[in-house]
């Protein structure tokens, strides 16, 4: 398959971010990775591997991206530091990093977001904050409750950080539920080891998104599905055709 190698400086971070792309065409896919993980991690635990049918025959497009958990969600110190460096990541994947996969796919579509564990949080974290510029997310085994990394600070932009808490205040006009309602979100968690604080998360989700009457896939998987990349290989998977409107 194509493989390109991209280090770009971003003005939001005020530094160079590094990515890959793989394939050339296809639904594009912003890929986050786990906690403290880099832009080479999806390939290295084999998610680039199992997907290898839907990139080579040109339906899926990866971009594989790196967070700045070091800095933010798992660093010491200041919180407030912490979030505010946050959002300048995410004005990055919002802004210059989405004009970007514009150039490189512009007949793709809306990018749809992925990840696994703390990319999981990342996935449904901005697609639910911005669903006009994404068409989905696929999380698996996220934790999606900000005060898990922020436990002795608040203010509006952790709270706009964790879904867990907003979807529970959205009222039932809100004016983003239109926008919910014509993608696709995908959230899945096992019931093994390593799990029980997401299969908590997970749960008010769903709840949440039932109650808002916004179409939703929460899928639980079994009690020997644990927290770690052979079954989040499996369900990647199994949840990608789906995604790209195969079945």
């Amino acid at each position: 398959m194509e493989t390109v190698y991209m280090k770009e400086y971003s003005h939001h971070l005020k530094r160079e971010m590094e990515y890959k792309v793989y394939g050339n065409g296809g639904r594009p896919c912003i890929v986050f990775p786990a906690q403290n993980g880099r832009f080479f991690d999806y390939e290295n635990f084999g998610m680039v591997e199992v997907l290898k049918p839907f990139i080579e025959s040109g339906k899926l497009q990866l971009f594989c991206i790196d967070s700045i958990d070091g800095e933010t969600w798992s660093a010491a110190g200041d919180e407030g530091a912490r979030i505010e460096r946050h959002e300048a990541w995410v004005d990055y994947i919002c802004d210059e990093f989405l004009r970007r996969i514009y150039q490189v796919n512009p007949f793709g579509g809306k990018p749809f977001l992925t990840g696994c564990s703390m990319g999981a949080s990342h996935s449904l974290n901005i697609y639910l904050r911005r669903p006009e510029l994404f068409s989905g997310c696929i999380a698996l085994s996220g934790i999606y409750h900000a005060t898990y990394f922020f436990p002795n600070y608040q203010d509006y932009r952790i709270y706009l950080n964790s879904p867990t808490d907003y979807l529970v205040h959205m009222s039932d006009d809100h004016p983003l539920l239109e926008e919910y309602r014509q993608g696709n979100i995908i959230v899945c968690i096992g019931q093994g080891a390593w799990e029980a604080e997401g299969i908590i998360d997970t749960r008010i989700i769903e709840q949440q998104l039932n109650r808002l009457q916004v179409p939703c896939w929460i899928d639980y998987w079994g009690e020997d599905v644990y927290h770690d990349w052979p079954w989040w290989q499996k369900q990647i998977v199994y949840f990608m055709p789906y995604m790209l409107g195969e079945k």
